[in-house]
């Protein structure tokens, strides 16, 4: 391994440690999935891949071929990371994944929509359901939801790299959209009358719409939604984790 400038590197740029907004420029990436299925991704850009000696060897050689790893010890990676980040090795330096409109998503068959949730490891963990249950695609707000990064990349285990990151002004207009598209439109709440199981039924195309931890959906982007539905649970609890429930919803439309 050497510190030369590998595959797809450009010259060096400025970067920084935080977690802030990295969309209009490079961002680490960090954990053995997240880095491994950005490798794997045909559309993600590298610029640098800084792994320990261990790590190196985790990673297949057809993944390696084109690329230079910079070999470095555990402490001089945690330098180029937020502070705590578990890198366990490995971290790389990429750009952001080139956008997808709403129109390149209406003929998938299960997508999920994001209400302004905006912590990035009950995002992450969404997606990483979605990936498991077969949803293919992700829409979030373009405003009020932040640049999904490495924490939203690790908790993903590499999910972020399979299912399509949709951005858009406005979540009921994009309902509307999905749902002219042949999507049946499912918002979760808990004081729905109707069951989740009952309203996937018969849907040939699923949209699944997951509110904020706390204030839960928008009244106009439930009102967007063609039907609200309920995960039934124990009164000894009041509601679940907006990944919890995702993944249970998830599961519900597997099928489909």
């Amino acid at each position: 391994m050497t510190k030369n400038s590998g595959r797809n590197r450009p010259n060096a740029r400025n970067h920084t440690k935080s977690e802030k907004n990295l969309s209009e420029g490079p961002l680490w990436l960090w954990g053995t999935h997240a880095v491994i299925a950005a490798l794997q991704n045909p559309k993600r850009r590298i610029q640098r891949l800084c792994v320990t000696r261990n790590a190196a060897a985790r990673i297949p050689q057809t993944l390696q071929d084109g690329l230079e790893l910079e070999d470095l010890a555990p402490k001089d990676i945690d330098r180029l990371l937020p502070h705590e980040a578990v890198h366990q090795g490995m971290a790389a330096l990429v750009d952001p994944l080139p956008d997808t409109d709403l129109n390149d998503i209406l003929e998938h068959q299960r997508v999920v929509v994001f209400d302004q949730l905006t912590d990035p490891h009950n995002i992450g963990a969404i997606f990483r359901s979605a990936a498991a249950f077969g949803f293919t695609a992700a829409v979030l707000q373009t405003r009020n939801v932040p640049a999904l990064t490495g924490i939203a990349a690790k908790t993903a285990a590499g999910a972020l790299e399979t299912v399509d990151e949709v951005r858009v002004v406005n979540v009921s207009r994009a309902l509307d959209t999905l749902s002219e598209a042949g999507f049946h439109t499912i918002g979760l709440d808990g004081d729905s009358n109707v069951y989740l199981n009952e309203a996937v039924q018969n849907a040939n195309k699923i949209a699944i719409v997951i509110g904020a931890e706390g204030s839960g959906l928008r009244q106009g982007v439930a009102k967007a939604c063609a039907q609200i539905a309920r995960i039934p649970i124990s009164g000894a609890m009041e509601s679940l984790n907006a990944s919890n429930a995702a993944a249970i919803a998830f599961y519900e439309a597997r099928n489909l």
